[in-house]
């Protein structure tokens, strides 16, 4: 059963986690930081709090975090300014899929709340998500499931009824510990071994993704001929 899917928002419906990241490391060779390439890694997916955390565990408390945060920040509004926000392929076609057959859709993503609804109202996604997420909502956000918890219960779905469609492991994690289907279509960072065991469902891409929803789409064999070509609610038969 499928009543919900729930998407990260940077490196899956935005090529926005490769622009991030760009900017961290031109921000680092500003800076003369060295070699920062760990922090970027591993802050992919987590929120302010727990990415405080990570950087200043692994560089130590001197580590001018602010300073870097703020230039990073500075640079990554420019490339937005000068280039807009780029969408990853399939996303438009993949939503209105979804909503077209009834689904409910989520976002849950460990970016704040203000620079979320600006993604998305410039983009002009805003109207497909009934419940977005984000972390400064969560004390801690990914790899906790605290937020897709929260983003199932105000989509008023079951967890195991819920598909989560992630880019990083720090999401998959959240979402299995969630007790959700975790999906991932990877961007900058391919799964371990570790990884590959949580997962539902793997895809190169998001069409690759709306081939698989639409290849479920089929009547139930007890139905009978008068049933219809959707599933009640947008549950897939399985």
């Amino acid at each position: 059963m499928m009543d919900a899917v729930v998407f990260d928002m940077d490196g899956v419906l935005f090529d926005t986690e490769r622009i991030s990241c760009e900017c961290w490391k031109e921000a680092g060779e500003i800076m003369r930081l060295g070699d920062i390439s760990e922090g970027i890694t591993g802050c992919v997916g987590l929120n302010r709090n727990d990415s405080t955390a990570l950087m200043y565990r692994l560089y130590g408390e001197d580590f001018p975090l602010e300073e870097f945060r703020t230039l990073t920040g500075t640079r990554f509004r420019q490339r937005i300014e000068e280039q807009g926000i780029p969408l990853k392929e399939g996303v438009r076609e993949t939503l209105d899929y979804l909503s077209g057959k009834g689904y409910r859709i989520g976002l849950a993503s460990s970016t704040a709340k203000e620079i979320v609804t600006g993604h998305l109202e410039r983009t002009g996604l805003s109207g497909y998500f009934k419940a977005v997420v984000t972390g400064d909502m969560v004390e801690h956000s990914k790899p906790e499931p605290d937020i897709y918890l929260k983003a199932c219960e105000e989509l008023g779905v079951a967890p195991e009824n819920a598909v989560a469609i992630e880019d990083s492991p720090n999401g998959i994690r959240a979402a299995y510990r969630a007790g959700m289907k975790p999906v991932m279509v990877p961007d900058l960072i391919q799964p371990t071994q570790e990884i590959e065991e949580m997962l539902f469902q793997k895809f190169s891409s998001l069409p690759e993704f709306l081939e698989y929803l639409e290849r479920q789409e089929i009547p139930c064999a007890e139905a009978g001929d008068d049933a219809a070509d959707t599933p009640a609610d947008g549950a897939m038969c399985q």
